[in-house]
This record gives C-alpha cells, structure tokens and sequence, in this order.
C-alpha cells in the first residue's frame, strides 16, 4: 500500500504560480510513474503532467509550457511548479502512483481567481 499527501493548494490570482507537493509514504520512484491529475466541478479528472521511472515527463497541452513537473527521490516527494495560472486551471488536484495498481492522494483545492 502505498501513501500520497499532497499539499501547496489555495487561491491565487490570474499569473500567479503555485507549487503542489506529493509526499510518498515509500520509496517507490524507481518503479512508478508518478502523476497529477486535476478534476474541475461537473469535469472528469483529467492528466495534467507525469513523470515515469527514467525521469521523463509528458504534459497536456492545456499546461504544457506553464507547469513543470519534477521529482525529489531522497524526500520521496514529487512536485507539481504551475505558473501563469488561469481562471481555467481551477480544479482540485490529485497525486497518482501507477504501476499494477493505482493510489491517489485525497486531493488538493486550486483556485485561480481575481
């Protein structure tokens, strides 16, 4: 079983930037790819980024070249840097773990407001 806390969530406005944080309960970067993905209110949950046991990241268009995904593997931690946000962006975000099995966080609020 596998544990994910994310955190770095709240409300910013239009061109701000946030930092999302996604703490692993193990060391498990090796050998899963680690993903966030985002679900706005009435929208699926969609990709936003992911980055696969090599270090290798994809992007949705909708963030690619604003959002950087990127990996601490001493702190078990992965990282989500979102800059120039958009009122668009506005979703609750969530760290996935895949291999066999998925895992999820419980989710982090993102608001991008004036």
């Amino acid at each position: 079983q596998v544990q994910l806390v994310e955190s770095g969530g709240g409300l910013v406005q239009p061109g701000g930037s946030l930092r999302l944080s996604c703490a692993a309960s193990a060391s498990i970067f090796s050998i899963y790819t680690m993903g966030w993905y985002r679900q706005a209110p009435g929208k699926q949950r969609e990709l936003v980024a992911r980055i696969v046991s090599d270090g290798g990241a994809i992007y949705a268009d909708s963030v690619a070249g604003r959002f950087t995904i990127s990996r601490d593997i001493a702190k078990n931690t992965v990282y989500l840097q979102m800059n120039s946000l958009k009122p668009e962006d506005t979703a609750v975000y969530y760290c996935n773990a895949a291999r066999a099995l998925n895992f999820w966080g419980q989710g982090t609020q993102v608001t991008v407001s004036s």
